[in-house]
């Protein structure tokens, strides 16, 4: 007699299907659930795979476009960065993945639903925190390469001062060996999102979001860009090493943070700021589902309203120049700032500024000791 349902979070690798051959064997009977999010994957021999080793059930489903339209998106406008350099490729994909496991539990009327991450990194907390946040009844159980980026992480890397071997890399390309031309892209924002990339070369042109994701992967995987090599604080306490790869994102968030400079307010801006870190945080550490990080979402959105424009760049050799960029939202006034232009801008006005500005530089100064000739 079985003892429940449960739904894996398959993949084909050995992990998973070890757990999916133990649970079989402890009497539960095994849906599998593999969901394509970019990674290079044979997908059908993953299901030849798992009905051969007693899976009663196996879903394959593309989440490709829900996973850039509704978690990479938040993302770019958030300009969402953990710890100053990791662009969170993993962190999104895992409550992308664990929302659709959820909901094939509830249909398929499960009363478990199992991973095979590691009891010490992090993708334990992100998918089991998501289970109980959407399905609360369940019972998660603890036994990565996806659209975005590729991460790796154990082995040699586990020595931080190891170099990572040349052929690690899968997505890019060694900046040394990219090509000598490099590609000149537009890329048009509306509400803080992309909708369109052109190639101001060829005349190629993207529209579709995951499009648009997967053409700036190419052309960033092409001229080597977004390699890091980082030393990074674990939720659980520990610190571990990572080596990323995400291309398409450092070429889009390079373009958001110019376009949203150019048409957001300063102190809007710096509110913002603050925000994305505390975004960056929540989804690093698996509470994409909590209401803080909801409030956060709704916030930073509502910042995106006018951040709308083209962004002109250029990829070269494992870099993202920045070469200009209009909006009809600027708040670029070239008349205002410039030196030939008097414009709506009195000199003299600034006299007024600067005292005020430096009375509590000259209290400071004055607590300190010195004291002031007035004149």
């Amino acid at each position: 007699m079985s003892k429940g349902s449960v739904v894996l979070a398959y993949s084909g690798g050995l992990d998973t299907s070890c757990i999916l051959v133990w649970l079989k064997e402890q009497g539960y009977d095994v849906i599998t659930f593999l969901a394509d999010i970019g990674q290079d994957e044979n997908f059908e021999a993953a299901r030849e795979k798992a009905q051969k080793l007693g899976a009663k059930k196996v879903y394959i489903e593309d989440l490709r476009e829900e996973f850039v339209q509704d978690f990479i998106w938040p993302a770019v406008q958030a300009n969402a960065v953990y710890e100053d350099r990791y662009l969170l490729g993993t962190s999104v994909a895992r409550p992308c993945i664990a929302q659709r496991q959820v909901e094939i539990a509830r249909k398929e009327g499960a009363e478990y639903i199992s991973h095979g991450a590691t009891g010490k990194g992090n993708d334990q907390i992100r998918f089991e925190l998501t289970c109980y946040a959407l399905y609360p009844e369940v019972k998660p159980w603890s036994m990565d390469a996806n659209l975005m980026h590729i991460s790796y992480e154990s082995g040699i890397l586990e020595n931080p001062k190891s170099h990572a071997p040349a052929d690690l890399y899968l997505m890019t390309k060694n900046p040394q060996d990219s090509p000598d031309t490099p590609d000149d892209l537009e890329i048009e924002f509306r509400n803080g999102v992309p909708v369109k990339v052109a190639n101001l070369k060829d005349t190629t042109s993207k529209t579709s979001p995951l499009e648009i994701f997967s053409y700036l992967n190419q052309i960033g995987g092409k001229h080597g860009v977004g390699r890091i090599d980082i030393v990074e604080n674990r939720f659980i306490g520990m610190k571990s090493r990572g080596i990323y790869e995400t291309p398409g994102g450092t070429i889009l968030l390079s373009a958001h943070l110019d376009i949203e400079t150019f048409t957001m307010d300063k102190e809007v801006r710096r509110i913002k700021q603050g925000l994305g870190i505390k975004f960056s945080e929540l989804v690093y550490n698996g509470f994409w589902y909590s209401p803080e990080c909801e409030f956060v979402r709704h916030c930073i959105a509502k910042s995106q309203e006018n951040v709308e424009g083209k962004v002109q760049l250029s990829v070269y050799k494992g870099h993202v120049y920045i070469l200009g960029r209009e909006s009809p939202k600027s708040l670029y006034n070239e008349e205002l700032v410039s030196m030939d232009v008097q414009g709506d801008y009195d000199p003299c006005d600034a006299s007024g500024f600067i005292k005020i500005n430096a009375v509590r530089l000259r209290e400071h100064r004055r607590m300190q000791g010195f004291s002031y000739s007035k004149k």
